[in-house]
């Protein structure tokens, strides 16, 4: 990357570019271009202040309940199956906080369901945290299953997610359907999730390539200018593959367009539970 802007910096053509903006949109097509990954981008922000990380809210848990409800659709579809619709995956601190409203409005409402179906197509932010809270739902409390490994390149450490044995409220277990619903939005700690879930044979993913981002990304200042670059810092390796969905994303077991992903998956659904009897009829 440094090669790359280096190189730009005396591009008679590229100086010539009077407009910031545009200069940095050719400056991320050609830093794209040369590293081959879609997740960096350069950016002109003259008013750009450094973000401190977030802290947790000092409001009563009832209100923390309300605003989370806000980016979780709950529901149950005809034939007794439980619809989450997830745009933001809460991280470990939050959900100790307001783990027992979130089981009485939302989780308790799906538990009972004969099958489940996770909807990610609109899911763009979450905490790596939330990542061991969400698959421990599915699987089972013994033995503990390890879930994903994630370097941090500033800190040259890995750190190993594995499934909880103890949660709140009741888990889903790992005999009845879950789907998950994929777009080519679909980013970052989603992404993780679903590729989690999928290789631990647990989901059936059905709808689009997922965005193929990251699970963390840093801001970096260009010198004494106010061009940024915004670059992966952490790698998500799975345990069961050996690999990453970052950059490739994450492939679907079905693919379809992401706006016909739910009549797809309650499809499927209704099959799942139709196959013993047409089992039975053939026999």
């Amino acid at each position: 990357m440094e090669e790359t802007i280096d190189s730009a910096s005396s591009n008679i053509e590229i100086l010539s570019i009077p407009d910031p903006a545009t200069l940095a949109s050719v400056l991320t097509e050609g830093v794209k271009n040369t590293i081959g990954d879609s997740r960096v981008k350069v950016t002109y922000e003259p008013e750009y202040v450094p973000a401190e990380p977030p802290a947790m809210p000092d409001i009563p848990p009832e209100q923390l309940a309300a605003m989370i409800k806000t980016t979780v659709k709950v529901e149950v579809l005809d034939g007794n199956i439980g619809y989450l619709k997830i745009q933001h995956i809460i991280g470990e601190e939050m959900a100790q906080k307001v783990g027992s409203l979130l089981l009485e409005y939302i989780w308790d409402k799906v538990l009972p369901t004969s099958a489940m179906i996770l909807d990610f197509r609109s899911a763009v932010s979450g905490e790596l945290s939330g990542i061991p809270y969400i698959v421990s739902y599915y699987t089972d409390p013994e033995p503990p299953i390890h879930i994903d490994s994630v370097y941090d390149r500033p800190s040259d450490i890995t750190t190993e997610l594995w499934s909880m044995s103890t949660l709140l409220g009741k888990r889903y277990g790992t005999t009845k359907p879950l789907i998950i619903l994929t777009s080519k939005n679909t980013l970052g700690v989603a992404e993780d999730v679903a590729y989690c879930l999928k290789n631990l044979k647990r989901a059936i993913i059905v709808g689009e390539n997922t965005a193929g981002g990251t699970v963390k990304i840093d801001k970096i200042k260009v010198s004494n200018t106010d061009f940024y670059v915004s670059v992966p810092v952490a790698k998500s390796i799975n345990p069961v593959t050996g690999k990453s969905w970052e950059v490739h994303g994450v492939e679907p077991d079905v693919e379809v367009d992401s706006e016909d992903a739910l009549d797809s998956a309650v499809a499927l659904i209704k099959l799942h539970a139709e196959l013993p009897g047409l089992v039975q009829a053939a026999a």
